[in-house]
Parts: C-alpha cells; structure tokens; sequence
C-alpha cells in the first residue's frame, strides 16, 4: 500500500509564499510509477484539482485559479512530489492533499487517483 503523507503548510499573509512537500512510501511500485497530484478542499467546498504532473515529470497541469502561481515539481530519486505556491490568496486557503494514480490520463479528476495522503492545512489570511 502506497502511503502518503503531506507537509508544508501553514498561515501566511496575503501575496505570500509556502512549498508543500509529498513524501511517498510503501507500495509495490516506486513513486515514478504513479501520475501525482494536488487537490484542495475548503470548507464547505468540495474537493478540486490543483495540478498534477505525470510519471516522468514530461507533463503537468493547473486549475485555472492557480496558473501563473503554483508549480508542481517530483524529484522521484527521493520519492517527493512538491507544490510551490506563491502569491497566495484568501481563497487558496483549504486542506491540500497529494494523490498517487496509475492511470496515466488521471489528470484533475480525483476519482482516477488510488491513493490519497491526510492533507496538510494552509490558509492564507492577513
């Protein structure tokens, strides 16, 4: 069983900047198997995709509201998937989790992803 376990967050200000950190464990496969992902749940709110990044690192992709502010990097040597986050804002703030799949179209939908990390709190408040 593939574990996952988040790290990272925490309170920032307005425009401000944090980097999580996904380490992966576990699992029949290595990390550079599985497509990862960042998904984000606010109160209230349901789950959505944030970005994801294939297998090799050939690929990756962002929700609208992120573009231009968040980068998603894996260095798969030391099965760690990463999310900077710059320029945050008020509504950034929500419990972001990293997901593993192994379907290599899984992209931002979080039915397609198999394993799924506790989350890590971020909120962006001034």
């Amino acid at each position: 069983q593939l574990q996952l376990v988040e790290s990272g967050g925490g309170s920032v200000q307005p425009g401000g900047s944090l980097r999580l950190s996904c380490g992966a464990s576990g699992g029949t496969f290595a990390l550079d198997f599985y497509v990862m992902g960042w998904f984000r749940q606010a109160p209230g709110k349901e789950r959505e995709g944030v970005s994801w990044i294939s297998s090799g690192s050939e690929s990756t992709n962002y929700a609208d509201s992120v573009k231009g502010r968040f980068t998603i990097s894996r260095d798969n040597a030391k099965n760690t998937v990463y999310l900077q986050m710059n320029g945050l804002k008020p509504e950034d703030t929500a419990i972001y989790y990293c997901a593993a799949s192994a379907w290599a179209r899984a992209g931002l939908n979080s039915a397609s992803y198999d394993y799924w990390g506790q989350g890590t709190q971020v909120t962006v408040s001034s």
